[in-house]
């Protein structure tokens, strides 16, 4: 069977001896690989699958990955569009060989769409389908722990709002890290201008630090264009289950929006953002106020934040790269267009 060359192929011989009915491998091809986990397109006797390894140290332990597994199962008998795991042959849907955490899924053929591609129509159903999954996992998930933690334990503070004087201290790193970066290029010179320009804008608006979100709940964790899966105009699987966590959930919604429509420029379409919030309004029964609410952390948040940027010079990995200038760009926008913002979501 062919092998990646920059990884090991998984054990699959082992894996389907625990799934017999999935047939005799074929080939086994990688398909993804990020910084949490590795999928692979398995193909055998009796069809195609998709094979899941999971790496990331806090959500790959087999409790965690089994806690998933039982929420896309349960989604699924509501419904909704989900690929849940396999079961093998006595019933488990994890696989734990070599110390590494496997689960196999049926392959779902599809394609990403995001915003760009998707009509006032389609954003008004994305609205709906994540307030569905909202809805969904209210009822299938286990009410948030009282006192402060959420199911997993974790004290409630850690949804604060980000400090600025950390984000000064980030930013001063980053620009020593842009400055010493060789070779010295366009982008490293875009880091630092950036940088600078959004050390200003914090200071500017430091009084404008969020107070701690509202209420959590359970959410997908990673809503994004990668994790949902089209057939033709209908959303045929909501995929990567691997960060659902107890959150304000109308932050969710923003923040999904904020990928899915933002433009090459670094504008939302506000349009479509205005029929999609519109939408998921009235799936929750989430009110205005609790999405400007959201509209708030979620500016403030990009406005921090610069994973691309630590991706590249932190942990040397260049894949984020060509996201950063729309990235980069929408928090100054946003900052400029708040207003239009919070009431396209809003309103």
């Amino acid at each position: 069977m062919p092998r990646s060359s920059e990884h090991p192929a998984p054990p699959i011989g082992a894996l389907l001896r625990r799934h017999p009915h999935a047939g005799e491998p074929l080939s086994c091809v990688p398909v993804t690989e990020g910084l949490l986990n590795r999928g692979y397109r398995l193909a055998t006797t009796r069809g195609h699958y998709f094979l899941k390894q999971h790496l990331d140290a806090p959500t790959a332990d087999r409790a965690t990955i089994a806690r998933q597994h039982r929420a896309t199962q349960r989604l699924h008998a509501l419904g909704l569009p989900v690929a849940p795991p396999l079961p093998d042959s006595r019933g488990r849907t994890v696989a734990v060989i070599g110390g590494r955490c496997y689960a196999l899924h049926p392959w779902v053929e599809g394609r990403h769409r995001d915003g760009a591609q998707l009509t006032t129509h389609g954003s008004r159903r994305l609205g709906s389908l994540l307030g569905r999954v909202h809805n969904g996992l209210d009822r299938v998930m286990e009410s948030p722990r009282p006192g402060g933690r959420d199911d997993g334990g974790e004290p409630a503070d850690r949804h604060a709002s980000a400090r600025p004087e950390d984000t000064f201290a980030s930013i001063a790193e980053l620009i020593r890290l842009a400055r010493a970066h060789r070779p010295h290029g366009s982008f490293d010179a875009l880091a630092e201008h950036r940088l600078r320009e959004r050390r200003r804008l914090i200071a500017q608006h430091a009084h404008r630090r969020p107070p701690a979100p509202a209420a959590p709940g359970w959410v997908h964790g990673d809503f994004h264009p990668l994790n949902l899966l089209y057939r033709g105009a209908e959303p045929a699987a909501i995929v990567d289950w691997d960060r659902l966590d107890v959150r304000p959930r109308a932050e969710e919604a923003v923040r999904a929006a904020a990928i899915f429509f933002v433009r090459p420029g670094g504008e939302l379409a506000l349009e479509k953002v205005r029929a999609y919030a519109r939408a998921y309004r009235r799936a929750t029964g989430a009110d205005g106020a609790e999405l400007a609410t959201a509209v708030h952390r979620v500016w403030w948040e990009r406005l921090n934040d610069f994973w691309t940027l630590r991706w590249r010079y932190q942990l040397n990995d260049r894949r984020a790269d060509p996201q950063f200038p729309a990235v980069s760009a929408l928090a100054v926008w946003w900052t400029r267009e708040y207003d239009a913002v919070r009431d396209a979501f809003s309103a």
